[in-house]
């Protein structure tokens, strides 16, 4: 079976994930990582983990399968960053799906689900380990069912679906005035590398770095 990795961003923490999976499949499946849409030669099946490109009909024919993995519980949750709007609201649980591409964002069928909890002190490093646990896991599961000859379910109706927009720079911009309390839950889920919390103070700008002292 021809498998290939669509991840768009070298940078992404998702990457050793993707190797290590690559590698420990690799006598199984012939398996390729790309970082851009035309680099698809085709195959069997086509993964888009943490992919910012639109992939058209056109690409998409190219394989069997094209599945999407996103970090929410479909149709609640569409669009960018899921589980990070979902826990800056929040959230103490994050259910990853895997679904079918489409031309409509996040609206193919769903394959399969599955939650994971987060701990309220979990800090963005830790909630990547999760959720990267579960994709990985879901990539095994979705070549099973392939396998097997299942199909995918159409997503549920009746339910006004919840759009996510793109995060910017700036939604990592914190208040200095407002007590760490009521900060923390923004500033522990920020990536200190891609996208660190920033606060503007004395004519200058800091970033925020947490780590945990056990």
């Amino acid at each position: 079976m021809q498998i290939t990795l669509l991840c768009t961003s070298e940078r992404h923490p998702v990457n050793p994930w993707l190797q290590a999976w690559s590698s420990k499949n690799s006598e199984e499946y012939d398996i390729r990582i790309c970082r851009d849409r035309s680099e698809l030669s085709g195959g069997d099946v086509l993964f888009l983990i943490s992919c910012s490109q639109i992939i058209d009909a056109e690409a998409r024919s190219k394989y069997r399968h094209t599945l999407v993995l996103h970090a929410s519980d479909l149709p609640e949750g569409r669009g960018w960053s899921p589980h990070v709007w979902a826990l800056l609201g929040g959230a103490r649980e994050i259910t990853v799906t895997l679904l079918d591409a489409d031309d409509g964002v996040d609206t193919g069928a769903v394959w399969v689900k599955k939650s994971f909890p987060v701990a309220a002190d979990a800090l963005h490093d830790e909630v990547d380990r999760l959720l990267f646990d579960v994709e990985l896991n879901l990539m095994d599961t979705a070549l099973r069912l392939i396998s097997t000859g299942a199909l995918p379910s159409p997503q549920a109706s009746g339910l006004t679906p919840v759009y996510y927009r793109k995060r910017s720079p700036a939604d990592s911009e914190i208040d200095p005035s407002k007590p760490l309390s009521e900060l923390f839950n923004k500033i522990r889920l920020m990536d200190p590398d891609r996208y660190p919390a920033f606060f503007s103070l004395h004519g200058h700008v800091y970033t925020i770095r947490l780590k945990k002292v056990r």
